[in-house]
């Protein structure tokens, strides 16, 4: 292997790549929130129920978990370069189509197709981590990545609430599905799979990278992770729930906290805007400082507890916050409170992420896009227990518990996860 070496110019190609990764992860959820923005003018229009729209958001989920594994494969076949570009085009594509549904069957199929052609952009990112970026730099990285996803969600509800009111729901669609293309279009000619065969790299920054990478088995080079395999290991199974309990909670916040926010408080959807962005911009602030504590007990030599013990601080919090909200009389209570929970939540984030970079390695893209999978079946019961627990009971008050109780249950998980134990044994 090639020896290690100082790196200390600034800036990196890796921080390129990762800019790149940012970016991507912005647009994925400024297309995703969209129609949560959007559900009150949909709904009016092609006359559905709030029962039909919890359908409406959570098919997304459902499309998006399904294609969690493929997608992933997809990324360690035929390498990030390649299928993130192919499938950002493909659900930008779908992301324009959502605005030409007719009725509600329409809707539900483009949404679901949209779900599953996001389904490879997170495995696709992992799967570029492990090339090229340092075992010491991953929690950060991952952090800053996840970031993204949720300042675009908080930049998304005012600007897209305003959109939808200058242009229409439509038109709003077809712009947002054009901006997804311009990405794909740069990420091609500016990335690619190997820091080894980038021209515009320095040989210094190349052999940095492959000295602080994890090696891998010369048969894992070429050869795809059985599926018998991936699902025999115990850390696997508990690394897909403790995920499935983090996304039960944030997918509230997608899905239904702008709606809630604005009838329960009796909000403009301006006020509901802002109101429901503050969650998501502790929820950056969660990923930054989830990734900062997982590389600063890394750089400690605590491998394990650098990965466990923020995902269980982030577990902690979001049951508090969650309870928490329940017994706010007011707006500002309940966002302050709800913006607690979604900070907790995406401190899981970075060491799930970093997780299955450690144990997956070469194989990173399948081992996450099986997390994923998990994490949006949780996604996928969210958008529908919110509306169907609220139409049982007449109270969200069950919901926001049982959330709660999930969260406790992946806090318990990753005290027996083991970052150091890869899905492939060697020998």
């Amino acid at each position: 292997m090639t020896q290690p070496t100082n790196d200390q110019s600034f800036p990196k190609g890796r921080h390129f790549v990762a800019l790149g990764m940012f970016l991507l992860s912005l647009l994925l959820y400024i297309d995703r929130v969209c129609i949560s923005v959007a559900k009150d003018p949909i709904a009016g229009e092609l006359a559905l129920s709030d029962k039909a729209m919890g359908w409406v958001l959570s098919i997304f989920a459902l499309g998006y978990a399904l294609f969690q594994v493929p997608g992933g494969r997809m990324a360690d076949t035929f390498g990030p370069r390649k299928a993130l570009a192919v499938i950002v085009t493909f659900w930008s594509a779908l992301t324009a189509l959502t605005g030409v549904a007719w009725n509600f069957v329409s809707l539900l199929l483009m949404r679901f197709s949209f779900g599953a052609g996001e389904a490879g952009a997170f495995p696709g990112m992992s799967r570029a981590i492990f090339s090229w970026i340092p075992l010491k730099e991953r929690g950060l990285i991952t952090g800053i990545n996840f970031s993204g996803s949720r300042l675009g969600a908080a930049f998304a509800l005012p600007l897209v609430a305003w959109l939808i009111g200058t242009y229409g729901w439509r038109m709003t669609f077809g712009i947002l599905g054009m901006v997804g293309v311009i990405w794909a279009i740069g990420w091609w000619f500016t990335f690619r799979d190997e820091p080894a065969d980038h021209p515009a790299l320095s040989d210094k920054e190349k052999d940095y990278i492959l000295a602080h990478r994890q090696p891998q088995e010369p048969e894992e080079e070429k050869t795809k992770l059985p599926l018998s395999t991936l699902f025999a290991s115990g850390n696997m199974w508990m690394t897909m729930v403790q995920y499935f309990c983090s996304n039960f909670t944030f997918f509230f916040a997608l899905t239904w906290l702008f709606p809630y926010l604005k009838n329960k408080y009796q909000l403009d959807a301006m006020e509901a805007g802002f109101y429901a962005s503050a969650p998501f911009i502790f929820g950056a602030i969660g990923n930054w400082l989830a990734g900062w504590l997982v590389d600063y007990l890394y750089k400690k030599g605590h491998w394990n507890a650098s990965r466990s013990i923020t995902a269980m601080i982030g577990f902690g919090l979001a049951a508090v916050g969650l309870i928490g909200s329940v017994y706010m009389e007011s707006a500002v209570g309940a966002v302050a409170f709800l913006s607690l929970a979604i900070l907790g939540a995406d401190m899981t984030l970075p060491p799930s992420w970093t997780l299955c970079v450690d144990i997956g390695k070469r194989h990173a893209g399948t081992v996450s896009g099986a997390m994923n999978m998990a994490g949006n079946i949780g996604s996928f019961i969210t958008a529908l227990a919110f509306p169907y627990l609220q139409a049982w009971t007449g109270s969200v008050t069950p919901f926001f518990f049982l959330g709660a109780g999930l969260n406790l249950l992946g806090l318990f998980l990753w005290s027996r996860i083991k970052a150091d134990q890869p899905i492939v044994q060697r020998g």
